[in-house]
């Protein structure tokens, strides 16, 4: 607290001045100097403060009032840009496409936001003449106090103050009890999946103070050694499945050409699912480059395109060759695997017959590229130093990432191979293999270069299908794991953390508590939420989350609120494969920009010697698609048109953004100060994303 000023006191030191000293000084150009006892020490004091000068402080106080000019005159920018893009957005519809909800896809979640929305906003008016009229209250408990002030019959001026009592009686009597119960629950699982986050973090501390990783035995591919003793190259068949995928093609299947490896003990299976005629001609083409070079390559494309991915590669597994080989690498079209890639992971099996997945871990070409590619670093990061990491060391089991893995061909066949009865068919196998006694590797230390999406529209699809497949495949694969013959632990392990905890309860609590719960309490303010749930904890779980990227920490207030944002696309998704919707068994293509890294552009051009155009690299083509070809050669010439491209609208996030923020309104009645900032800054978090703003911009 300040002191108080007491006056008495004041005037009573002034009325009783000191002995007045008399200084003589022989120096003309002083003066005779009266000074008053009690006053000498203030006097001393401000002498020795003359350092500054009046004309520093002017230049501190100017400085200080640069800073707080130039952060009005940035957020002022940032809102009048925002304004800017939703006048453009939403009222001009410039350059902006509405997203398309197919039938049953997101309706019912739409039709329960604006509901809710219109009802928050009927709610808000309402407080708001509650409050303009003096009977709004500030704190209230689960039921009315006694001591609050309840006024009689004779007191009630017109029928809306009446109906505000009743609204509040009402509201403590029947809504309260089951707010506050829901969110106890999701308060419950939310303290359970942050104490599992906590235990990974721990495991992974633990990992790097030990220094605990898998290792290879001396050098196997050491040529100093006894001829007897040397390595022996299996045969190791790699898989590049891709379907239209015209900007990624050359360098993926460039970078897998790359692989030090023996010729004759590598083959690579050019998996193309692309329903584009150009496109098969120009990866047809690329094949036969190669092939003309000495490399062992072959290019398959089916005729009936069924089960995605999974179809794919089960077609590929059924030639008749692949009987001869012994292990399978598996790389997406964006994948750009080092040359020693194979000589890192292969040797693991060496001695280790229940080995039968070795996975490595990605690395991200264009992680600085925009706020979306850097949000998504921190997730993938976290997810493979911590999540994987920790999983494959003390449970020699996790998901398989689908790619940059090698498989052994006998654990792929005695697993069941792939299946197309889901759109995760890596996460599919995974199971299926642990089940059936398979252990699993993940190296941290090899990486394998890949690429983000950039845009909000393809990485929404690929979260979709990231979180609706595993709860198809929970559907699917539950009665296999409790009749299988695995431990106990194991089967707990799988049901209650890898497809519960990690696939349900988090997108569950995620959307319900944040995005429903929060605003809803504060139109029932007896049922707020403590302050822990909604700051304290979600900064911790964000600061172990960065962690693994530490470069990312001033993203943090953005990562927490984007992960927020994308709970109602993940707690779709989750409902959708949990209940077997129509978008469950749906699977878009990510869309990629082919950005290499620097290394991997300087090794292609080192390594290129011929030109493409070359007849004799072109020797397996034919006459009709070599003539498509050098017509296609001579297009990539010309100036293109500019394709015209446009950002879309998410109704589901504007809706979401427009009840945060009414919430964050009705906050201010009740003078709830962090709720207030929460709702606010969630609120504008959901309509960046909403009007597309994050992420790559269409001209």
């Amino acid at each position: 607290m300040p002191p108080s000023l007491n006056l008495s006191q004041w005037w009573a030191k002034e009325a009783c001045r000191g002995t007045p000293v008399v200084v003589t000084v022989e120096n003309p150009s002083y003066s005779v100097v009266e000074i008053d006892g009690p006053e000498v020490a203030a006097f001393q004091s401000m002498d020795k403060g003359r350092g500054k000068n009046a004309k520093q402080f002017t230049w501190v106080m100017l400085l200080k009032a640069h800073r707080v000019v130039g952060c009005v005159a940035w957020l002022a920018a940032g809102l009048w840009a925002l304004l800017g893009a939703i006048k453009k957005r939403l009222i001009s519809r410039r350059g902006v496409a509405v997203e398309s909800d197919k039938l049953g896809k997101g309706k019912l979640l739409f039709r329960f936001l604006r509901g809710f929305l219109v009802l928050s906003l009927v709610m808000l008016v309402f407080e708001m003449i509650a409050y303009w009229n003096g009977w709004h209250f500030q704190k209230p408990n689960l039921h009315i106090p006694e001591n609050l002030h309840i006024p009689e019959t004779t007191e009630i001026r017109g029928w809306i103050h009446s109906a505000y009592l009743s609204w509040l009686s009402f509201r403590a009597d029947h809504i309260t009890y089951p707010i506050q119960a829901l969110s106890n629950f999701c308060i419950i699982l939310f303290i359970i999946q942050s104490a599992d986050r906590m235990i990974l973090c721990l495991g992974c501390f633990w990992i790097k103070f030990k220094k605990i990783k898998p290792r290879i035995e001396g050098d196997p591919f050491n040529s100093d050694e006894e001829e007897g003793s040397k390595y022996e190259y299996p045969m190791v068949l790699i898989q590049i499945p891709m379907c239209n995928e015209r900007e990624v093609y050359e360098q993926s299947i460039s970078a897998v050409c790359h692989i030090d490896w023996p010729k004759d003990r590598l083959l690579v299976q050019v998996l193309d699912d692309s329903d584009d005629e150009t496109i098969k001609i120009l990866i047809k083409a690329e094949v036969s480059k190669w092939s003309q070079r000495g490399v062992n390559i072959v290019y398959r494309h089916r005729l009936v395109r069924t089960g995605y991915k999974a179809g794919n590669l089960k077609s590929a597994m059924s030639c008749e060759y692949v009987k001869d080989y012994e292990f399978v690498a598996i790389f997406d079209a964006d994948f750009q695997p080092n040359p020693d890639f194979l000589k890192r992971t292969i040797p693991h099996f060496k001695g280790n017959p229940e080995l039968g997945l070795v996975q490595a871990r990605w690395s991200f070409v264009n992680k600085d590229e925009n706020l979306l590619t850097r949000l998504q670093n921190i997730n993938l990061c976290f997810h493979f130093e911590v999540e994987q990491q920790v999983n494959g060391v003390f449970l020699n089991f996790f998901g398989f990432n689908g790619t940059a893995g090698v498989w052994r061909i006998k654990a792929l066949e005695n697993s069941g191979g792939w299946l197309e009865r889901t759109t995760v068919e890596d996460m599919d196998i995974a199971v299926r293999a642990h089940l059936s006694g398979w252990k699993f590797i993940f190296l941290n230390d090899v990486k394998v270069p890949c690429e983000l999406p950039e845009s909000y529209e393809a990485y929404r699809k690929q979260q979709h299908r990231w979180h609706s497949g595993p709860m198809h495949l929970f559907r699917l694969c539950l009665p296999a794991i409790i009749t299988s013959k695995i431990s106990i632990w194991k089967k707990a392990n799988l049901i209650l953390l890898f497809f519960l905890l990690r696939k349900l309860i988090l997108p569950f609590y995620s959307f319900t508590l944040f995005c429903v719960i929060l605003p809803l309490t504060m139109f029932v303010p007896e049922a707020e939420l403590p302050v822990w749930v909604i700051c304290y904890v979600p900064v911790l779980m964000s600061f172990l989350n960065i962690l693994p990227a530490p470069r990312s920490f001033p993203f943090i207030v953005p990562y927490l609120l984007f992960e927020n944002t994308m709970s109602v696309t993940k707690f779709n998704a989750m409902v959708s494969g949990l209940f077997k919707l129509g978008s469950s068994y749906e699977w878009v293509v990510t869309k990629k920009a082919g950005r290499s890294s620097e290394s991997d552009l300087l090794a292609a051009a080192e390594m290129e010697s011929k030109p493409v155009n070359d007849p004799e690299l072109l020797r397996g083509v034919s006459e009709s698609e070599l003539m498509e070809l050098n017509k296609l050669k001579e297009q990539e010439k010309e100036p293109l048109p500019p394709v015209k491209k446009a950002n879309k609208i998410y109704k589901k996030e504007l809706a979401l953004a427009l009840l945060l923020l009414t919430g964050a309104a009705r906050s201010l009645l009740s003078a709830q100060g962090i709720h207030f900032y929460f709702l606010l800054f969630q609120g504008l978090s959901f309509l960046l994303v909403g009007l597309d703003l994050i992420g790559e911009q269409m001209s």
